[in-house]
């Protein structure tokens, strides 16, 4: 913790320049990432540079993490990320990843970095299972172990949680029998869509539930059943984390770009700062995949001020004018009036990823791994879903552009 900080001069000096990139040596790598540490840990450097990252207790865990959490990326890199040890630096010690993004290599990429460095004490990681069965739920979880180079992970997570009866006896008690080998300290479970406030209101009522992120923006904010559901879950003590809280752009840009910085804010920022704002919510998760997001993010965050009166009744503007071009993500609703077995939220959540995240490659490839019945369009009769829809969707014109662009 002695070491000078490492300019980035300095570093690019150490390395040596590859195809365009540089290859840097594993004894700057680390004492880069100690840096990181020593900044965000609060020394005095820290007091120089940047102020502490406020916290807020995840719920019956007791246990205390930044409000702004780095999401699992879809481009980390599996040698070594420069995101993760700035995303350190500036107080983000809560890395959330999962076994099934892009084929665990978030999971990869956090081994290496937790390898190199050697700070796993001091970080929060999180991962997720796709299998809900107790002997899946273990298996998964000893793979992302094994990927990310760690005996435990502080939280994991039921992923894209669904189905209510996954929460029964058998798998309570393989949770218990894995906090007993210390290889988790805490659960909870992930939902995107469908049946959220069904799941969160049970949640309330499941003691051995501790937190639970659930897609979270600002045009739910006056849902009255999903801020009951939301108060029952603070209630009980179960973490409540926000997930794609800045809300689909999908195919209306233009609409978007009206609403740009009106204070001090810009309106990424502005978005998580609505976010922070509810005290029942212990933190956003985001996948902050450029270091200029990552520092953006975290100003916002250890910014005290709120967000100004301007700024706040632009958002409602936005939130109305687009309320009719954005998926909230309630499948049931618009699947359940199709003669066919299309996963209309499903596939929307993977066009934002294409269209918000930029993240194209994974989005064609999530949307093309769907069953070829998911994606046959012809002749449907999408009419009976858009009347379904609370907000007035389109769901045809949607579906129709998912298949041309993730095709």
């Amino acid at each position: 913790m002695s070491e000078k900080p490492i300019s980035r001069r300095q570093l690019l000096r150490r390395g040596t320049a590859v195809g365009g990139g540089v290859l840097i040596g594993e004894a700057v790598l680390a004492g880069v990432a100690r840096q990181a540490w020593a900044l965000a840990e609060g020394g005095e450097q820290a007091q120089k540079q940047l102020p502490a990252m406020p916290r807020r207790v995840l719920g019956k865990t007791g246990e205390k993490i930044p409000i702004l959490l780095q999401g699992g990326s879809m481009s980390w890199d599996t040698k070594w990320d420069p995101k993760l040890p700035e995303s350190v630096r500036n107080g983000i010690d809560y890395l959330d990843a999962a076994w099934s993004y892009t084929g665990g290599n978030n999971e990869l990429a956090i081994g290496s970095f937790l390898e190199r460095t050697k700070l796993r004490d001091k970080l929060w990681i999180t991962s997720k299972s796709p299998l809900w069965d107790p002997a899946g739920f273990e298996q998964r979880l000893n793979e992302s172990l094994g990927r990310m180079k760690t005996s435990y992970v502080n939280m994991y997570f039921l992923h894209g949680l669904r189905d209510a009866s996954a929460l029964d006896k058998p798998l309570q008690q393989k949770v218990e029998q894995l906090k007993k080998q210390q290889k988790l300290r805490h659960f909870g479970f992930s939902c995107h869509d469908d049946n959220v406030i069904e799941l969160m209101q049970l949640a309330a009522k499941t003691p051995w539930v501790e937190a639970v992120m659930f897609r979270y923006n600002f045009r739910q904010y006056g849902n009255k059943e999903l801020n009951q559901a939301m108060d029952a879950c603070h209630k009980a003590g179960v973490g409540l984390i926000a997930m794609k809280t800045q809300g689909s752009s999908v195919s209306f840009e233009q609409q978007w770009q009206k609403f740009q910085q009106t204070g001090k804010w810009n309106k990424y920022q502005a978005v998580l700062k609505a976010v922070w704002a509810d005290e029942r919510i212990s933190a956003a998760v985001s996948e902050m995949d450029s270091l200029e997001k990552i520092r953006e993010n975290a100003e916002a965050a250890r910014d005290p001020g709120k967000l100004g009166e301007l700024d706040v009744r632009e958002l409602r503007r936005y939130a109305l004018a687009t309320r009719n071009l954005a998926c909230d993500g309630c499948g049931h609703l618009c699947a359940g009036a199709i003669d066919a077995p299309i996963p209309v939220a499903t596939t929307l959540r993977f066009l934002m990823y294409h269209d918000s995240y930029g993240k194209r490659d994974a989005a064609r490839a999530l949307y093309q791994a769907l069953p070829e019945s998911a994606r046959r369009l012809d002749g449907v009769d999408f009419s009976r879903a858009s009347a379904a829809c609370p907000h007035g969707l389109d769901v045809e014109q949607h579906l129709l552009r998912a298949a041309r662009v993730l095709t």
